[in-house]
């Protein structure tokens, strides 16, 4: 075969070679990416020798010129709560601006000195619920796509743009925009990664958002406008351009030799609306609550001061608060009810069974009913009540320390550290406990309740002429060691004024 023919046959052969060998692909790819940018208005980058120029520089140094001063005005933006209240509250309709400030744990408590709680809780709620009714899906979506608009200005203005440029003027002092830098070449390498990360935050820009108002929310949270606004608009237009022209995206695939890269950023999407609005109810819900529990403890203590002289009562040994801590640590509940029963077992002790027992074996040993299922009532909550206070006292004794609930439920703590399990059984040992004094107490009040209906009705028979229940008053009277009807009050009021002191706790059970 003749040479020519022969060379003839390789240069066919490596042109289809070459068609479909990914390696030359690509270089013949890069070749035209290096065409086309050394055709290009941009002067920022050399392909032939891959070199950064100053015209790259100058770009950068005009961008930090605008949004220099920036930074410090956005730092830690995107992690504000305040910069996302202010976002929120920037759409609130004039109506939601009355009920918003109806809502503030300030004005709640305001209105608590002359409306009662119960009023107050219910005033809240319907304020909140109109509150968050003036937010529709589509004032939602304007408020969050607005929030996320100032996520994506905070990440373009927090571009370490000082970093970049000290590589083509290593002495670029930071924001002294009066400095003229002296821009060098320099090797395209040193700042690919640079370009990357600018894309991202530059690409992902909203051209067409509304910036007065987002630099007006902007304002009102550092007190500040963040940049000049004419500044501004016509760096927009730069980084329209740019993004147009696909000058940025063509120099990172030359320069990392990858001429299928692409500029991908992910967007960004915050419910900061949602959270806000959550946030609200659960402050408010709070503030509510925590009111709801001063009342019940100021009621509580002038109650307890009314019944037993002192608003500090402990009669328990076991059933203690002192208790709790060890199942704090494993975030357990403990003894809920603590207070309560303490309130009932003193009750029983200081007070059924001195004046209530004794007045009560006035009328149920010495009186005599004209019916005996009238007083059968009486007779079984009274009898009930004296087993009550036998059952709470051995209640309490069982969860001694040395005691078998005691020691059981001490085990099951030690072992609950490396057994989860024990921590369920614990658990449901703990509720049934609670449980069970929870009984005590409602059973307890009931009891209390139909001896005081009882005495009532006792003392309206007093007082008639002609007596319904008990026929032998002149008896009772000489049996009795102080006058009955002063005795009877007496002894009412202190069971309606326990009675009123479980309710506040038991209401809410």
């Amino acid at each position: 075969m003749p040479e020519e023919e022969e060379n003839f046959f390789q240069r066919l052969l490596s042109i289809f070679i070459s068609a479909t060998d990914p390696a030359a692909i690509k270089r013949k790819q890069l070749k035209a990416i290096g065409k086309e940018l050394s055709k290009s208005r941009y002067k920022w980058y050399k392909p032939g020798t891959e070199e950064a120029l100053p015209g790259m520089g100058k770009f950068f140094y005009d961008v930090y010129k605008v949004v220099g001063n920036a930074q410090l005005i956005m730092a830690n933006a995107n992690a504000s709560t305040v910069l996302k209240n202010i976002t929120v509250e920037a759409g609130f309709s004039e109506n939601q601006n009355v009920l918003r400030g109806k809502l503030t744990e300030e004005a709640i408590k305001e209105r608590s000195k002359t409306v009662s709680p119960k009023d107050l809780s219910t005033q809240v709620k319907n304020e909140l619920a109109a509150f968050m009714s003036g937010f529709d899906n589509d004032k939602i979506r304007k408020i969050d796509t607005l929030y996320s608009q100032i996520e994506l200005f905070a990440n373009f203005v927090s571009f370490d743009y000082y970093f970049l440029l000290k590589k083509f003027d290593s002495g670029c002092p930071e924001r002294t925009f009066s400095y003229t830098p002296k821009y060098e070449t320099i090797r395209g390498e040193y700042v690919l990664e640079d370009l990357k990360d600018f894309a991202l935050v530059a690409y992902a820009l909203p051209l067409d958002a509304d910036w007065p108002g987002i630099f007006a929310i902007l304002k009102s949270y550092r007190e500040v406008e963040p940049v000049a606004i004419g500044s501004w608009n016509k760096l927009l237009n730069a980084i329209g351009e740019l993004k147009k022209s696909g000058y940025l995206d063509q120099v990172v695939r030359h320069l990392s030799g990858d001429p299928s890269w692409q500029t991908r950023f992910e967007p960004v999407t915050d419910k900061i609306v949602d959270s806000y609005l959550a946030k609200l109810k659960t402050s408010t819900e709070i503030v509510i609550q925590q009111m709801q529990q001063e009342n019940r403890n100021s009621k509580a203590s002038e109650l307890l001061k009314q019944i037993f002289g002192t608003d500090s009562i402990v009669r328990l040994k076991n059933y203690a608060e002192r208790a709790n801590a060890q199942y704090e640590k494993k975030m357990l509940s403990g003894f809920l009810y603590v207070e309560e029963l303490n309130y009932l077992k003193a009750f029983l002790i200081d007070y059924f069974k001195r004046d209530i027992r004794a007045l009560t074996d006035l009328f149920l040993v010495r009186g005599k009913w004209s019916l005996a299922s009238l007083s059968a009532n009486y007779s079984s909550s009274f009898h009930a009540l004296l087993e009550l206070s036998d059952q709470i006292t051995a209640f309490d004794d069982s969860l001694a320390e040395d005691d078998e609930l005691g020691i059981k439920l001490r085990n099951m703590l030690a072992r609950a550290e490396r057994d989860k399990e024990v921590v369920k059984q614990l658990r449901t040992q703990l509720k049934d406990i609670n449980d069970k004094v929870l009984t005590y107490l409602t059973q307890g009040s009931q009891h209390f309740v139909i001896i005081a209906r009882n005495l009532k009705a006792i003392l309206e028979d007093y007082d008639k002429s002609s007596h319904e229940l008990i026929t032998n008053w002149k008896e009772l009277d000489m049996y009795a060691d102080r006058p009955i009807k002063q005795w009877v009050v007496e002894v009412y009021k202190q069971i309606y004024a326990f009675v009123m002191l479980m309710q506040l706790y038991l209401k809410e059970e």
